[in-house]
């Protein structure tokens, strides 16, 4: 007679093939898991990059690949810093702390200066290196966050002590936010802001001493945004953009329509309208919504699913990190390019108001996939140097 079935004998069909591709995924290394899922999101911004370019690209310069092929350049050249990056030990960023320091206040500096940084639309953001524009801001943020994360582990001694831990900090993040907003880059400087909280609460900084931060964020709010009225629009115009919808409200107003008229499987690649020419920004902030219109609903899960994996796998490395400068450093990359990836999927669905803020790795740009590019680097090699330490 036939024994009773064990509860321990393996799964069988849909489910056990399910834990197998899971055990499969997991079997890999950490550093493994963040090339797949950037490599992922590289391919597809240059896929539509040069879907949502190609007009614009032919008008302007006979090419429909112009654009296409600039940012194959870029890539090629973050992917390259990318793999330097995961080579370089990142406790040497301890002994780098000045050095990068000044480097992102000097470059924030000298991007102000007339006949030196380059003014375009309103705003003076960048430097020429040769035929290619260099942003400075994007690389600050990653610097930043290396710069605040090494000072942290250096006070550690001191943490409880607001004199030491909590205001050179927050006076050394206004100097940085006040030069980016000469530029004017208010996205920037909000996102250094929420970067630099979210590292001194991990850092061990008091959490009380952190509601400080709350009246400095409102004066912040109240003297930059409500009381400048082309940003004071944006806000009003997120609220409901069909009060000027030629006008604030017409770059959400078109990315609605890109994205409502894609449906679930979108129009096809290639076949999306609201680029020729409707929609601002279509390969650069706005690129998400190209991607709706094209692809669809599925095609903007996509994106989201392989963020999801990326910031999960960021937080695994930063748990199994072997001392406090890796824990911190893992965490605050991690949360630079999901909180940005996160604020442009906000913005272009409309549930945060208008910023420029690229989409990590799919957005047209040089500066900011070469930041990223960085960021990313130094995850793997934090992932490299924690061995066979394991915390799942």
């Amino acid at each position: 007679m036939a024994g009773p079935i064990s509860d321990t004998s393996p799964c069988t069909g849909a489910e056990g093939a399910n834990e197998r591709q899971a055990a499969s995924w997991h079997a890999l290394s950490l550093e493994t898991q963040l090339w797949i899922e950037v490599s992922l999101l590289v391919a597809l911004g240059l896929v539509m990059i040069f879907s949502a370019s190609s007009i614009m690209a032919l008008k302007r310069f006979s090419d429909p690949a112009h654009y296409m092929k600039r940012h194959f350049m870029y890539m090629l050249v973050g992917m390259a810093v990318m793999v330097l990056m995961s080579r370089f030990n990142y406790r040497r960023s301890l002994d780098l702390m000045g050095v990068l320091l000044i480097t992102t206040l000097f470059s924030l500096l000298l991007v102000l200066i007339p006949g030196v940084g380059v003014e375009l639309n309103g705003a003076r953001r960048w430097f020429t290196l040769g035929t290619f524009l260099l942003q400075p801001a994007e690389f600050a943020k990653v610097l930043w966050i290396v710069y605040l994360c090494a000072s942290l582990v250096k006070k550690q001694d001191r943490i409880k002590s607001l004199r030491i831990s909590f205001w050179p900090h927050m006076l050394l993040c206004g100097l940085i936010g006040l030069l980016l907003l000469k530029q004017p880059d208010f996205g920037t400087t909000f996102m250094i802001g929420c970067l630099t909280v979210i590292m001194l609460a991990a850092g061990g900084v008091p959490l009380r001493s952190l509601l400080i931060c709350a009246p400095l964020a409102g004066f912040g709010f109240y003297k930059y945004v409500y009381l400048v009225p082309y940003r004071w629009e944006r806000v009003t115009a997120f609220s409901n953009p069909w009060t000027d919808p030629l006008d604030s409200g017409y770059q959400l107003i078109q990315a609605w329509i890109a994205v409502g008229s894609g449906g679930f499987f979108g129009k096809g690649l290639g076949a999306g309208q609201q680029k020729m020419f409707y929609l601002p920004e279509s390969f650069t902030d706005f690129i998400l919504a190209v991607i709706g219109e094209e692809l669809g609903f599925v095609g903007i899960l996509a994106v989201c699913v392989i963020f999801f994996f990326l910031f999960q796998t960021g937080l695994r490395i930063s748990r199994n990190a072997p001392d406090l400068l890796g824990v911190l450093l893992a965490l605050g990359l991690t949360m630079l390019l999901s909180l940005q990836a996160l604020l442009n999927m906000g913005v272009v669905l409309g549930l945060v108001p208008t910023k420029g803020m690229p989409l990590p790795f799919i957005s047209y740009g040089g500066s900011a996939f070469t930041a990223n590019c960085i960021a990313v680097g130094m995850l793997m090699n934090i992932a490299r140097n924690s061995g066979t330490r394991r915390i799942e």
